[in-house]
């Protein structure tokens, strides 16, 4: 099976699309004649990328119905690759996603002969081939993470209810470092809270604010511990910012201790309106995952109290930072 079809239909070989489709002799056809039980490959694809950029973000199907201004039974068939969907209702979903509409479709815009050279060399790479490719172009450029390694800029990030605000705030007492949590930060730029941001001007302002916020923190501190916002994977520039010039934590946690946690806190943001709250986190933590595991460091905070917790995440920054204790 060509791995470049694969790539040009945004699937993996995991997709259970694939999985009748071994060796079919007419894998090499037109891609809009191909189906599997009934649904085109190219559909299904479309309905994966859409289903994954909206668990990325955070959003429950319902919330992005309302933004593209379409019906929540539309983006149904739209992700179960059953909707014939329009360029129009492409377009309107795209911008409820903060993405473009090549992001969307899967297919890399090429806007020079290098970039197509570019993508063509990266077409079969795995994972960890792209990795170490990441990590070149980043010190080619002087903007990757390797320039980040034992940089006293620490950002803890992960979803809501990974402990990133406690733990955070004990490990800068420990270091004597400064703790900015980024969501204040964009609510004092702002000028108000975070729901109101999104509710009055939209993802997109807020995209704004929170890299404005992400610049001053890192440009007015050299050192610091910071509680990032678990949606900053959204905004990849945003995301890779950070990357290249902090040292970066992963708390992780089992999905019913983020529910648990945020429910302590009171706040159910974005599933307060989903009957389906459990299932529309693990979807986000599912698309969220991979670029969380970006960071150069990872801890449990389900595996241990939060005193060990803190311990481990103690040393792991120490050891980063190499700061004795």
């Amino acid at each position: 099976m060509s791995s470049n079809i694969l790539h040009k239909l945004g699937l993996t070989p995991s997709h259970p699309a694939l999985r009748s489709l071994a060796e079919r002799p007419e894998w090499s056809a037109d891609l809009v004649d191909i189906e599997v039980d009934g649904k085109n490959v190219f559909l299904l694809a479309l309905g994966e990328r859409a289903r994954s950029l909206r668990s990325r973000r955070g959003m429950t199907r319902k919330a992005v119905a309302k933004a593209a201004n379409i019906s929540e039974r539309h983006l149904a068939n739209l992700e179960y690759g059953e909707g014939n969907a329009s360029i129009l209702v492409l377009i309107q979903v795209a911008g409820a996603l903060q993405c473009s509409l090549a992001e969307l479709l899967g297919d890399m815009s090429a806007s020079s002969p290098e970039w197509l050279l570019i993508r063509e060399a990266l077409l079969t790479c795995d994972e960890a081939a792209l990795h170490r490719v990441r990590m070149a172009i980043g010190q080619t450029l002087g903007t990757g993470a390797g320039n980040a390694l034992g940089s006293s800029r620490i950002a803890l990030i992960g979803l809501r209810g990974a402990g990133k605000s406690t733990l955070g705030a004990l490990l800068a007492k420990d270091l004597g470092f400064p703790f900015v949590e980024l969501s204040r930060q964009i609510e004092q730029i702002a000028g108000c809270n975070v729901s109101e941001l999104q509710a009055l001007y939209g993802m997109n302002a807020y995209r704004r604010y929170e890299r404005r916020a992400l610049d001053e923190v890192l440009q007015s501190h050299s050192a610091v511990v910071m509680a990032m916002p678990g949606g900053l994977v959204s905004e990849t520039a945003t995301f890779n910012q950070m990357l290249s010039q902090c040292t970066t934590v992963w708390l992780q946690a089992k999905p019913e201790d983020h529910m648990r946690r945020v429910q302590a806190q009171g706040d159910l943001r974005p599933m307060a309106a989903s009957r389906e709250a459990m299932e529309d986190l693990k979807g986000i933590l599912a698309g969220r995952a991979p670029f969380y595991a970006k960071a150069q460091y990872k801890l449990d905070t389900s595996a241990q109290p939060l005193q060990e917790t803190f311990l481990r995440l103690r040393q792991t920054v120490r050891q980063a930072l190499r700061v004795s204790d």
